[in-house]
């Protein structure tokens, strides 16, 4: 990988894995593109280049990729689940649309792609705990939907055409950089938010609703190494399950009155994110990742926690937060 190009960057995961890319590959070798232009001082404008793209419009796509030649797209503009499903057309157009584009120009100028897929492809019929790398995915939602179709077609590419396409079965990703972006597990970066600005928070799940979980440094160097990896020992190539942490809503607000003994939590349950939590997996089964490419997170909950809070916390006299805390040992 000498040169990539994001869509979706100013997005949860893409503003961290730009800024990733950048200092492994130098600023002005990774393109950030994003359907709308973020403010001037965010690191996806202000460390490198930065272009508009709708990534349906394979024209505009494709002017960057000349403009840019990168050898590696990073694909993830898509609509997310809660937004999905008050918005399905949208969300089939912009998912698979966009997804069928990128494709095509990956296999017009041979080019390396990331897909992410998400454990919202799995559906009520799959097995909830360790839940296998090949099993039942019957999604209830037109976001998983997608994603399956994604699955499917970033396979088909590969075995018809030779498309270099990988990806990841992302958990849920929390993050401290970036807000949420309209998801079923963004209670989990909500919550540090509150706790920290108001000592309380609201949630939306129901407080035993078990998720799989994963810190963003964790998620973001996954991408990498996936990328990196020796294509002779992928059998699988698209959707490897990863996985880190699994938690609930009331075990992450003990972890944080840990810290902030003040902080206190109830609940006002959305029926519909709960019915979409209710349907995904507990625990994800990541053996065939972790044989594959050799993956393992560095950080379980408890380094999580610390680590948002670091970032979060106001700092006396204005001081800024270390980079990171140690990670501790890999979560499971």
């Amino acid at each position: 990988m000498r040169r990539a190009l994001v869509t979706g960057a100013a997005g949860q995961i893409g503003t961290e894995l730009v800024q990733a890319l950048r200092a492994e590959l130098g600023a002005d070798r990774v393109l950030a593109t994003d359907l709308r232009r973020p403010e001037d001082d965010q690191p996806v404008v202000a460390g490198g280049p930065f272009g508009l793209l709708d990534c349906t419009d394979g024209e505009a796509l494709d002017r960057h990729l000349r403009e840019h030649r990168p050898d590696t797209i990073f694909h993830l503009a898509a609509l997310l689940s809660a937004v999905g499903e008050n918005q399905p057309q949208e969300a089939y157009r912009v998912n698979l649309g966009g997804l069928v584009t990128v494709l095509e120009a990956a296999r017009e100028r041979e080019i390396a792609l990331f897909t992410p897929s998400s454990i919202a492809a799995f559906g009520p019929g799959t097995p909830p705990d360790l839940t296998p790398q090949e099993t039942i995915q019957r999604p209830t939602t037109m976001y998983g939907v997608t994603k399956v179709a994604g699955e499917l077609l970033c396979d088909y590419y590969h075995h018809r055409f030779g498309v270099d396409a990988r990806g990841l079965r992302y958990p849920g990703i929390i993050s401290h950089s970036a807000p949420p972006g309209g998801g079923t597990t963004d209670y989990a970066v909500e919550i540090f938010h509150a706790a920290v600005s108001e000592g309380r928070y609201t949630c939306f799940l129901e407080p035993d609703t078990q998720l799989d979980m994963m810190y963003m440094p964790d998620a973001v160097r996954a991408a990498l190494e996936l990328m990196q990896a020796d294509p002779e020992r992928l059998e699988h190539r698209n959707a490897f399950n990863v996985t880190a942490m699994q938690f609930t809503p009331q075990g992450l607000a003990d972890r944080i009155r840990e810290r902030i003994p003040h902080f206190s939590i109830d609940y006002e349950v959305d029926p519909t994110r709960q019915a979409i939590a209710d349907s995904w997996p507990r625990r994800l089964d990541d053996s065939a990742a972790r044989r594959e490419w050799g993956w393992s997170p560095e950080y379980d909950e408890d380094a999580m926690v610390d680590d948002m809070l670091d970032h979060l916390v106001p700092r006396p006299n204005g001081a800024s937060a270390p980079e990171s805390s140690s990670p501790a040992t890999p979560g499971g």
